[in-house]
């Protein structure tokens, strides 16, 4: 069953693909469209897509500029000028989560970025939604049955962002725990992945977004305008995002974040991450560790 949603994800992400392009990403077996994470394009050079083992090419032929344009216009639904927010920040988000990332010449009106033209590179990030991904580290988490203040830390690649969906999927409908209020401040679009208005990931029924908007200022925000009893953020990267998150435990909301970083030791080398520690924001630090083929978690109680 999960290997059938993945596989459906792959080829729904491949349809934003020109002809010859989608025709050589459906010609992948289907066990190896359920575990794609990417399809990347360079101009000039094959499509690859990869997979766990790596990036590996599609065929021979060389992806054209035109084709990278063609891609364009097919995710935004032939209009480029209602995505130019999110183009501005480098990617747009397609129906199903789906991301598509974008490299080329920028082009810039006042000191900021306006465009990228031509585009030299572009690569869309395969959506997964992992339902129960959280269920190893849930009953920790909350004891009581309420969620407490929670960390979450792995290097790149290995799963924060999708255990922290399933985490406030889990805690905004009451699955395994009392029932909460989150409001999440999803920053780069990558945890709800809001298309339309709509969330193309399951975030729950009590969950309020805020897209696009730099942490900092989201989270406060959040907390001024929704009245939330868990307040959410994927990657605490400066110390203004400390502050925000600093003031909101003050004001008696459950924190649930994540960091990068392979353990606590870790996390103490690094100025920002040691001050975290220093102000006691979080009551549980769950690590995630590679496990053979799967993921393992450690929760540590930091109070």
């Amino acid at each position: 069953m999960e290997k059938d949603r993945r596989a459906a994800a792959f080829r729904q992400a491949a349809g934003a693909l020109p002809p010859r392009l989608r025709a050589l990403a459906l010609a992948l077996p289907e066990g190896e469209q359920g575990r794609a994470e990417e399809l990347r394009l360079r101009a000039g050079r094959p499509m690859t897509v990869l997979l766990d083992g790596g990036e590996r090419p599609l065929g021979e032929g060389p992806v054209e500029v035109e084709e990278l344009e063609r891609l364009l216009e097919l995710a935004s639904q032939s209009s480029v000028h209602a995505v130019l927010p999110q183009l501005r920040r480098g990617y747009l988000t397609m129906a199903g989560g789906h991301r598509i990332g974008l490299c080329g010449t920028a082009v810039l009106r006042a000191g900021e970025l306006h465009a990228l033209s031509p585009l030299s590179s572009a690569d869309i990030r395969i959506a997964r939604q992992v339902r129960g991904a959280c269920t190893p580290v849930l009953d920790r988490l909350c004891p009581g049955g309420v969620l407490g203040d929670t960390l979450l830390l792995s290097p790149p690649g290995l799963g924060k962002t999708t255990l922290l969906r399933d985490l406030i999927r889990a805690v905004s409908e009451g699955e395994g725990c009392a029932p909460r209020r989150v409001a999440l401040a999803d920053e780069r679009g990558e945890v709800a992945a809001l298309y339309d208005g709509l969330p193309q990931l399951e975030v729950g029924r009590r969950t309020d977004v805020l897209e696009g908007c730099p942490k900092a200022a989201g989270l406060m925000l959040l907390l001024r305008a929704m009245n939330p009893q868990v307040l959410a953020a994927d990657e605490i990267t400066a110390p203004e995002d400390l502050e925000a998150l600093s003031q909101a435990a003050g004001c008696g909301v459950t924190l649930l974040a994540t960091a990068h970083g392979a353990d606590r030791a870790d996390l103490t080398r690094r100025p920002l991450y040691r001050r975290l520690l220093e102000l006691g924001l979080f009551r549980y630090l769950v690590t995630i560790r590679r496990a053979g083929d799967g993921r393992q978690y450690e929760v540590e109680e930091l109070r």
